[in-house]
């Protein structure tokens, strides 16, 4: 009990039996403690430091006890100095964590009050959108680019959404239809569905975006590297473009089935969706890799698809697919298409 003063066990062993029999020399504190003679040395001079043992004045090479209103008294007043010190530190530090606090919301009130706010690295964009999940009162749109969700990502989002879910907030997102490849994703996607969250897919999206109560934003700075950083945008004219490109792809993007949609019959003229998006694409002008990454698929996979819709229109070169496809009305109208003069057949 007395460690607290600094007083270890043995040492106060020794204390206690030099202050029942203050003539005890080292020999008798051994023979009396039935201690090894090393360790009564070692309890005897961590008295001496603490001032309840010291050398006698009569007697030359002799120890004289304190007595414990004295040596323990001032062992105690020091520790009662040391934790009235301590807790002034502690005071004093509080009022500086309080300075930093003050500091640190003040920087983060200016950048959330400008109009575009910069996140930088993975956990930044994922502490800010869940402080903007806590937020959220009434609705989430989200656009889900990349195709096959990573596990890190699904885990990160099914806590937000069984968040959002209890409060009845409105969720829709929208997947590429590439989601289809993998049963991880579609798994996931079955479980957002179930608690609540209103899931569509298309074969294209133009970016990773979230939109919280269509007042804030976040996209990424980089598309091809969503964690590297991202952009909290705001402002009433930014918004609502963001909301209106969102709501005009969620109108032709199909309502997520549980399982892989079932091809319907189309003729030899007809586009599918997908298909459709890549010749879009490319009529932009777009590399290989980032059509791919646009439809959530392999850059192998892309080339696929644009050389058998070359086939199909007869060109040579992507420019010339490109202008049939236009002179045969396939690249108009949000949804996938026939070509010119084809029936319109079940979606």
């Amino acid at each position: 009990m007395l460690e607290p003063l600094g007083l270890g066990t043995h040492a106060a062993e020794v204390y206690r039996a030099m202050l029942e029999r203050p003539d005890l020399s080292v020999d008798d504190l051994v023979t009396s403690l039935g201690r090894q003679p090393e360790l009564v040395r070692s309890a005897l001079d961590e008295c001496v430091r603490l001032s309840l043992i010291k050398p006698s004045w009569d007697t030359p090479g002799e120890l004289r006890v304190v007595s414990p209103e004295i040596g323990l008294q001032t062992l105690l007043a020091r520790q009662e100095s040391e934790f009235l010190e301590r807790q002034k530190r502690i005071a004093e530090a509080r009022i500086e964590v309080a300075r930093f606090i003050d500091e640190y919301a003040s920087t983060q009130e200016r950048l959330r009050n400008t109009v575009t706010e910069r996140l930088i690295g993975i956990d930044d964009i994922r502490a800010r959108i869940e402080e903007f999940t806590q937020e959220c009162s009434s609705e989430l749109l989200a656009l889900a680019t990349g195709g096959p969700q990573t596990e890190a990502s699904r885990q990160a989002s099914q806590p937000l959404c069984e968040e959002l879910a209890k409060r009845g907030v409105v969720m829709r997102s929208i997947y590429l239809d590439s989601v289809y490849n993998d049963p991880a994703t579609v798994e996931h996607l079955r479980w957002l569905h179930s608690h609540g969250d209103q899931v569509r897919t298309t074969a294209s999206l133009p970016s990773r975006m979230l939109l919280f109560d269509r007042t804030h934003a976040v996209l990424p700075i980089d598309p091809d590297a969503s964690a590297a950083g991202a952009l909290v945008l705001r402002g009433k004219g930014v918004i609502a473009t963001l909301c209106e490109l969102f709501d005009r792809v969620w109108e032709s993007a199909l309502p997520f089935s549980g399982g892989r949609p079932q091809p319907r019959e189309r003729g030899d003229e007809e586009l599918s969706g997908q298909e459709q998006a890549v010749l879009r694409l490319l009529g932009e002008g777009l590399t290989d890799e980032v059509v791919a990454r646009k439809l959530g698929v392999s850059v192998r996979t892309g080339r696929r698809i644009t050389a058998e819709l070359m086939g199909r229109l007869g060109a040579r070169s992507r420019f010339q697919a490109g202008l049939r496809a236009a002179q045969l009305g396939w690249l108009t109208g949000p949804e996938p298409v026939r070509a010119a003069g084809a029936g319109a057949g079940p979606q």
